[in-house]
C-alpha cells in the first residue's frame, strides 16, 4: 500500500480536471485501482453505489484540499488573480467548498501497536478500500497536500517546498498561466484608465 499521503494525492488524481479524463469511470476501473494499491482483495467487485461513493469522496478531497490558505495569508497576487476571475470560475470555487464533506465511510477508532489511536476500516472489500482511503486522509501531511491554484488544471501535489508555499503544480506551466492571465487583465485595466483620461474640447 503506498504512502497516506502519496494513497490521498494520488486517488485525488484519478480525475484529471483539465482534460476531462476519469480513470474511475465505471465500477470494475474501481476494483482494479483498489486492487493496485493493496486496498482490496482480488474477488471484491465494486458496485455502481460504491463508483458514486469514490467520486463523492475524491471530489470532497478536491474540494477541503482547494481550500488553501486564508484570505489574508495569500500573496497579493493569488488574491487579485482571484478578484479578476469571472463569476462562473467564481461559483465552481464555491461549489467545490461546499462539496468538501467526506461522504460517510465505515471507521472505527482502534488503538495501534504503539497504543495510539488511529482509523481503520469497519469493513472489507470496496467500502474497506474507500474507508482506508479516507483513513490515510488523518495519517497524511495534510499541510503537504494541496491541490493546483489554477481553475483549469486542480492537480493534487505534494508541496516539498521549505514553508510549504508552494501554490501550483508545475511553476513552469500553471504558474505561468495565472501569472501571464493576471499580468494582461492589469494591461487591459490599465488601458481602460488611459482611454478615460482624454480630455475633450
Amino acid at each position: 500500500m503506498p504512502l497516506p499521503t502519496e494513497l490521498v494525492r494520488d486517488f485525488v488524481n484519478t480525475f484529471d480536471v483539465e482534460a476531462q479524463a476519469d480513470e474511475l469511470s465505471s465500477p470494475a476501473d474501481l476494483a482494479l485501482w483498489l486492487r493496485e494499491r493493496g486496498l482490496t482483495g482480488p474477488r471484491d467487485r465494486a458496485s455502481d453505489d460504491d463508483l458514486h461513493t469514490a467520486h463523492a469522496l475524491r471530489e470532497a478531497l478536491r474540494a477541503a484540499l482547494g481550500r488553501g490558505p486564508a484570505e489574508q495569508e495569500r500573496p497579493a497576487e493569488q488574491r487579485r488573480a482571484a478578484e479578476q476571475r469571472p463569476a462562473a470560475e467564481q461559483r465552481r470555487t464555491a461549489e467545490r467548498q461546499r462539496l468538501a464533506e467526506l461522504p460517510p465511510l465505515p471507521l472505527l477508532v482502534t488503538l495501534g501497536p504503539e497504543g495510539g489511536p488511529r482509523l481503520t476500516p469497519a469493513d472489507s472489500g470496496v467500502a474497506g478500500g474507500l474507508a482506508r482511503i479516507a483513513a490515510a486522509v488523518v495519517a497524511a501531511s495534510w499541510d503537504r497536500l494541496k491541490v493546483c491554484a489554477e481553475e483549469t488544471c486542480q492537480w493534487a501535489f505534494i508541496d516539498s517546498s521549505k514553508n510549504r508555499s508552494r501554490s501550483w503544480c508545475s511553476m513552469r506551466v500553471c504558474g505561468n498561466r495565472t501569472k501571464t492571465r493576471a499580468y494582461r487583465a492589469r494591461k487591459r485595466g490599465s488601458r481602460r484608465l488611459q482611454g478615460s483620461n482624454t480630455d475633450t474640447v
